[in-house]
């Protein structure tokens, strides 16, 4: 199928692209690197009468250390982030995250922002910026807003995005020096949607988390945090694991597809939030899933 008609404006600014946004409303979409919005045109799920190309603004590309925290502008590449060594240095987790998203191709013009835009519950890169702490920044008609990174997601493609409003950046907090991450994934195949993922961002001190944000994705509507209250500042025992994978069983309501029921994703979820916690912590004894 092709897309429906619709017109094309590429926007020089960011004050341009908000301009064009607020004047045409609900009947005008941002491409960034296109890679989530022309197949969803070319199948008819979506029909914008106008598309607003930011996707040559300088202004919105790049990654920086600006004080106590990494600036990612929205338009940075999946690519750049593979390849910066900001990224590898100060957020690992996504460096290691999005060699899943898709394939080179893919990544090689899909955009950070456009992802986090797009809001697919299966998507890596939401899980990973809830994991990190992180804080959505969007401009529109009315100003800038600051997002934190686990209010933006409501549910399947939907955010906390106001009509008019665009990405400009992601803002990630240094981590501490005892920082450690997880990611992992079940898929079909390597580059295919994630069936289930968990992505973590911890601290470790004394063999003992005293910080862990835990993020699994590919089992609701978002991607949502796991509440693992029960393992902070204390020593993990198998018993103890096995309680917070019981917890976390009673939170969840996966969807059932082609790809798998709902039972299994449940299953591969505690596969996954067992293997976090034994890796996280170096214990080999837990990676089983206590006594669950």
């Amino acid at each position: 199928m092709k897309a429906p008609a619709f017109d094309y404006a590429r926007a020089t600014s960011v004050e341009g692209a908000i301009a064009l946004l607020a004047k045409h409303g609900e009947r005008a979409k941002v491409l960034s690197g296109g890679q989530s919005l022309m197949p969803a045109m070319n199948l008819r799920l979506l029909a914008p009468e106008l598309i607003v190309d930011i996707g040559a603004l300088d202004e919105l590309r790049g990654i920086r250390r600006q004080g106590g925290m990494l600036s990612i502008g929205a338009v940075t590449r999946h690519a750049d982030l593979q390849n910066s060594a900001e990224i590898a240095t100060h957020a690992p987790l996504l460096k290691e995250a999005v060699v899943h998203v898709a394939h080179p191709a893919i990544r090689n013009r899909g955009t950070i922002g456009g992802s986090l835009a797009h809001a697919d519950p299966a998507s890596e890169l939401p899980a990973c910026v809830i994991a990190l702490d992180a804080t959505i920044v969007v401009r529109g008609i009315n100003g800038e807003r600051r997002i934190p990174a686990e209010d933006f997601f409501i549910g399947i493609y939907e955010t906390a995005l106001s009509a008019g409003e665009i990405i400009t950046a992601v803002e990630v907090p240094l981590p501490a020096a005892n920082a450690v991450h997880f990611f992992s994934e079940f898929a079909r195949r390597h580059g295919d949607y994630a069936i289930v993922g968990l992505a973590a961002q911890a601290v470790v001190d004394n063999k003992r988390l005293t910080d862990i944000r835990p993020v699994l994705f590919g089992v609701g509507a978002k991607a949502e945090r796991v509440n693992v209250a029960a393992l902070l500042n204390t020593d993990v025992t198998p018993a103890v694991l096995s309680e917070s994978l019981k917890v976390m069983q009673g939170t969840l309501d996966p969807p059932e597809d082609q790809q798998a029921s709902a039972s299994m994703r449940r299953h591969l979820a505690n596969v996954l939030l067992a293997r976090c916690v034994a890796e996280l912590l170096g214990r080999a004894d837990l990676r089983a899933g206590g006594t669950a």
